[in-house]
């Protein structure tokens, strides 16, 4: 989903930890006021890495609904 200007995808949580300590992205707040561990809003990648992050995210989320 896009939200604030960003692309925002779930991902597992150890992935969006190793993505946040990378810069990849912000932590996303759904408005609560905390973080969501398995969501994370990507900064300005190059759209190749924000296409294999999607399609990354899409098979997490089959895996787990």
């Amino acid at each position: 989903m896009v939200s604030h200007g960003r692309v925002t995808l779930k991902l597992p949580a150890p992935r969006v930890a190793a993505l946040l300590a990378s810069g990849a992205g912000a932590p996303f707040d759904a408005g609560k006021g905390r973080p969501m561990k398995e969501w994370i809003a990507l900064r300005s990648l190059p759209r190749e890495d924000q296409i294999v992050l999607a399609a990354e995210a899409l098979g997490f989320v089959r895996k787990s609904g």
